[in-house]
């Protein structure tokens, strides 16, 4: 593992997920999850996340257009929270799940609002 990179996408998960989420995921890291977590965090949010060529809000509107067409809730959630930390505003993430409505199908677009609706309560009931 490429302990640069690592803390590199250390960083940028914690900026975009939050501490709360990585903390629990990390600390149920066992034998069998502890070479997935380096790998989601050296090359996901290290090598690709921490590249130049687009920045974290652009990653975001990405991230939950693809979630949201692979029907990835758990990820979905998470990324929802990701993109209100890198400044997506609650109409550009409902114009996203509509766009995904339009060209993944109905059933993605309601499931992918019902999951941003539900993390959005969260967030603003804290």
């Amino acid at each position: 593992m490429n302990r640069e990179m690592y803390e590199k996408g250390l960083g940028i998960r914690r900026a975009t997920l939050g501490d709360a989420y990585v903390d629990k995921a990390l600390s149920q890291v066992d034998d069998f999850t502890r070479d997935l977590q380096e790998l989601v965090t050296t090359y996901c949010w290290g090598e690709v996340w921490g590249r130049e060529g687009l920045d974290r809000k652009t990653r975001s509107t990405i991230n939950l257009a693809m979630i949201s067409a692979l029907n990835r809730p758990h990820e979905l959630a998470a990324h929802v929270r990701g993109a209100i930390n890198n400044g997506l505003s609650l109409d550009e993430i409902k114009e996203i799940l509509l766009q995904v409505g339009i060209y993944c199908g109905v059933p993605a677009m309601v499931d992918s609002f019902r999951i941003a609706k539900e993390v959005l309560r969260e967030i603003n009931a804290k």
